[in-house]
C-alpha cells in the first residue's frame, strides 16, 4: 500500500493506485486549496481497501462516532484508518434513505418529496459493490439493478453528468463545512470536506473543477465530520448517522 503523509513511503503491500489531482499523483488524505478555501480530500481504491459503511452497533444501538466506530473495529482486530459521516439521519441516527450495510438493506430508497437538502432533486447513491462503486442519481440507481454490498443515500447531487445541480446558485448565501463524496473510474472513492465555511456551488465546483468528477454527492453539511490517521481531522463533536470508514488488518 502506498500513502503521502509527510513524504513517500512504500510497504510491502504496494497494492494502492493512485488517483490524480491537482496535477500530482497520491493516496490517502491531503490538504488542498481551491477558490479561496481549504479542503481534506481523501481517495482509496476500492479493490485494494477495507471501505465499509457503519450505522449500529452488536446492539443495533447507533454508533454515533468515530471513537465508538474505531472501539468496535479494534474489537474485531482492525484499525480504524479513515472515517467520514456518510448520508442523512433523522432524530434516532437512523438514515432516512436508502442504507445498505453488508448486502442488507435497512432502509428502502427513498424517493419522496420534501423540504430539507436531502429533497433538492436530483438526490443519488454513493454504493460498493464488490470492487466497483460509484455515486449516481437516485432514480437512475433504482433502473440500475444493482445489487451492492454497501449504499447510502443522499442529497443533493452536486455534480450531475458533469454539471453542477441546476439548483445550486453562486450567489447563495448558506456557508458550511460540508462534505461530499464522488468515484473515479468504477473503483477510486474520493471524499472531500471544507476545512472553513463553504457554499453550496462552491463546493460543488470542487468536485467538477478540481477533483474532475462527472457525478459527486453532498454528504451533509454542518455535522460534516472527519478522522484521519493521516492528516488533522475535521469536526466530530455532534452525533452522526451512517458513516463511511477504511480500516487495515494485522
Amino acid at each position: 500500500m502506498t500513502r503521502l503523509a509527510n513524504n513517500w513511503r512504500l510497504t510491502a503491500a504496494g497494492m494502492l493506485a493512485f488517483i490524480l489531482l491537482n496535477g500530482a499523483a497520491y493516496a490517502g488524505c491531503t490538504q488542498q486549496s481551491y477558490s479561496g478555501h481549504s479542503y481534506t480530500v481523501c481517495g482509496f481504491d476500492v479493490k485494494a481497501e477495507h471501505i465499509e459503511f457503519f450505522n449500529l452497533d452488536q446492539n443495533d444501538i447507533p454508533l454515533g462516532n468515530f471513537d465508538r466506530l474505531s472501539q468496535k473495529l479494534r474489537a474485531e482486530g482492525k484499525t480504524l484508518t479513515f472515517a467520514m459521516n456518510a448520508g442523512m439521519y433523522d432524530q434516532n441516527l437512523r438514515p432516512i434513505g436508502l442504507y445498505v450495510e453488508n448486502g442488507v438493506e435497512a432502509k428502502k430508497l427513498n424517493r419522496r418529496n420534501g423540504g430539507g437538502n436531502f429533497h433538492l432533486k436530483p438526490n443519488g447513491v454513493f454504493y460498493i459493490a464488490g470492487e466497483r462503486a460509484g455515486v449516481m442519481e437516485t432514480d437512475a440507481f433504482a433502473k440500475s439493478g444493482i445489487k451492492p454490498d454497501f449504499a447510502t443515500q443522499s442529497g443533493p447531487m452536486l455534480v450531475v453528468s458533469n454539471k453542477i445541480h441546476p439548483r445550486l446558485s453562486p450567489t447563495g448565501t448558506s456557508f458550511k463545512i460540508r462534505n461530499g463524496v464522488c468515484v473515479a473510474d468504477d473503483h477510486m472513492a474520493k471524499f472531500a470536506i471544507s476545512n472553513d465555511p463553504v457554499g453550496f456551488y462552491e463546493f460543488a465546483s470542487l468536485f467538477k473543477d478540481q477533483l474532475g468528477c462527472k457525478n459527486a454527492l453532498f454528504l451533509d453539511g454542518s455535522i460534516s465530520s472527519l478522522y484521519s490517521s493521516e492528516v488533522s481531522g475535521v469536526g466530530g463533536y455532534l452525533p452522526m448517522g451512517p458513516m463511511v470508514g477504511v480500516y487495515t488488518l494485522p
